[in-house]
């Protein structure tokens, strides 16, 4: 038997995965935990022109020019009007950095590996690549978005400044 500190240390690490949950809509979504910089309230982003819908344009974040998605359009929601619960999840997707503008953040998810379901086969034509599967957490379900897939291209405009 291992000693009580060690017991912790294992019930604070797990097996399993954190994602940030957060908000679009009435659906739920996560995003690795490990990918998240920041999480900052929405404020004035700078447009871009000739740019998919999308993107929303540019922000200056302590120096550096971050392009900023909308999550809603990206999945084909309809637009909303940002609130003061709106805010903009800063990740890293590869070695850049981006920043997703989302309804509201909820929590932190701990995902255990018997809690995370693939991702369900829709039929020819829906595309489900963006996601990593669904996290079953209770009576919630929330889809865990393939940051990578979902944001893809969204960083490759040439932002020369």
């Amino acid at each position: 038997m291992g000693s009580l500190d060690s017991h912790d240390k294992t019930e604070l690490v797990g097996h399993g995965s954190q994602f940030l949950a957060f908000r679009l809509g009435d659906e739920e979504y996560g995003v690795e935990i490990l990918r998240v910089q920041e999480i900052k309230g929405y404020s004035r982003i700078t447009p871009l022109p000739n740019t998919p819908p999308e993107m929303k344009g540019v922000m200056n974040l302590r120096g550096a020019v971050v392009p900023i998605m909308d999550l809603r359009t990206r999945l084909g929601m309809r637009e909303a009007e940002y609130t003061v619960f709106t805010v903009i999840i800063v990740v890293t997707v590869g070695t850049k950095i981006v920043g997703l503008v989302v309804d509201a953040v909820s929590d932190v998810l701990n995902v255990e590996p018997d809690e995370k379901l693939p991702a369900p086969d829709l039929g020819a034509g829906v595309d489900t690549s963006f996601l990593n599967g669904i996290a079953r957490t209770g009576e919630r379900l929330v889809s865990l978005l393939n940051i990578d897939k979902l944001v893809g291209n969204a960083n490759e405009p040439s932002l020369s400044v």
